[in-house]
């Protein structure tokens, strides 16, 4: 077995230890050794790549990509969401669909007033809500919709548009790498994006914050700019000294 497979057996071992010796039936638990996982992903999309992707997905599931993108929260999150989570312009993801347990929302406006991209998402999103049938039109009750239905299994159609736009092997999960990414490097404290994305533990949070080639080579123009910035300043100071005697 992986090492993953063996940690998940033993992780529900250790849970039930803990429940033994809550309910006093023990009194104390061994302490289970975990292996070493080398199985973080590395996945992420540059803003480009999301595009190329999104122009290749059905109709119905392009706002859905684009809800991940900007806010990172899991699949399973997302597609639980209901018009009653909307909460004039806050969208809200309630405790027990979050995966651990911990709800969160996101506002829909900025400081000033203005939606923002997610605002003009729902927006966009509640202009589509009305759904025709055999019995005549309907409201849809979820968000994010297949013909008024949970959004399902689409890891079909998520496959065959990231082929299509030349990026076979992506996954869905990798928006939400992307989302926290995109947050701390647009100077969101660390903090807010975790509270946004929903991420409990710094280790995680850190593992999802990728570096990219992009990542590194803005560091070194950046430090090339900051070396012949300080070489001119040099130079400009060896010729005022000059100049002076």
């Amino acid at each position: 077995m992986a090492p993953s497979t063996i940690n998940r057996g033993t992780q529900l071992l250790a849970q039930g230890y803990k429940l033994a010796i809550d309910r006093k039936r023990l009194t104390s638990a061994p302490i289970i050794r975990h292996m070493p996982e080398q199985n973080a992903r590395q996945g992420f999309f540059e803003d480009g790549d999301f595009q190329a992707v999104v122009d290749q997905l059905p109709n119905y599931l392009q706002d859905f990509a684009r809800f991940g993108y900007l806010v990172g929260w899991r699949k399973s999150e997302i597609t639980s969401l209901l018009w009653a989570d909307v909460d004039g312009d806050v969208i809200r993801l309630r405790p027990e669909h979050s995966k651990n347990g911990h709800g969160r929302s996101v506002p829909l406006r900025d400081g000033e007033g203005k939606l923002t991209q997610v605002g003009q998402l729902i927006q966009r999103r509640h202009a589509d809500r009305t759904i025709k049938t055999a019995n005549g039109a309907q409201l849809a009750t979820y968000v994010f919709h297949r013909d008024g239905q949970s959004m399902g299994d689409f890891r079909k159609a998520w496959a065959t548009a990231c082929k299509n736009a030349g990026l076979m092997g992506k996954l869905f999960h990798d928006l939400r790498r992307t989302a926290v990414r995109n947050m701390v490097r647009a100077g969101v404290p660390e903090r807010v994006a975790m509270e946004i994305s929903g991420h409990k533990t710094r280790s995680i949070f850190d593992r999802y914050n990728i570096v990219s080639e992009r990542d590194k080579q803005d560091a070194m123009r950046r430090t090339q700019e900051y070396l012949g910035s300080t070489s001119r300043k040099r130079r400009i100071a060896v010729m005022q000294k000059a100049a002076s005697r």
